[in-house]
């Protein structure tokens, strides 16, 4: 497990909350020089705590406004190749592989029906697959990648 301190998880917070924040405005916040918020998001960064900088984008603006949760089962010695093809798609937000009735869940946004069902039919069609299951999201109540550090 990776060493952090309490000024890291300030910092994350920080980050977390507008990673366009200056070194200075989190130096000024944290009472810490600006070269120590500077060092700190490095070392974050080469020990892979920070993997990007990214913004958070709601994709129903864009017309992304069907979510799919779709739980697959494949053959076990293809299940890494099959979770490597599916993370290449494009409307594709998260694979998951795990226990349970499915082998691998996976995450995706669509436009349209057609779209999601060619995604689908795809999917299904893949050599190893066994089964997919498809759910549809009808709200979003959270959607975030984020914990809350403050709250610890």
């Amino acid at each position: 497990m990776v060493k952090i301190d309490s000024i890291d998880i300030k910092i994350l917070i920080e980050l977390q909350d507008d990673a366009r924040k200056s070194l200075r405005e989190i130096a000024e916040k944290l009472g810490v020089a600006e070269g120590t918020i500077y060092n700190r998001i490095n070392k974050l960064k080469k020990i892979g705590v920070i993997k990007k900088f990214i913004p958070i984008v709601d994709y129903s603006k864009l017309g992304y406004d069907i979510i799919a949760i779709i739980g697959i089962t494949a053959e076990g010695k293809h299940l890494v190749e099959i979770e490597e093809m599916i993370a290449k798609e494009p409307n594709v937000t998260a694979v998951y592989d795990v226990t349970g009735e499915f082998d691998v869940i996976t995450v995706a946004k669509f436009k349209d029906r057609d779209s999601l069902n060619r995604f689908v039919k795809r999917v299904a069609g893949l050599e190893y697959v066994k089964k997919t299951y498809t759910m549809l999201v009808l709200n979003v109540v959270k959607e975030t990648h984020l914990i809350d550090f403050s709250k610890f």
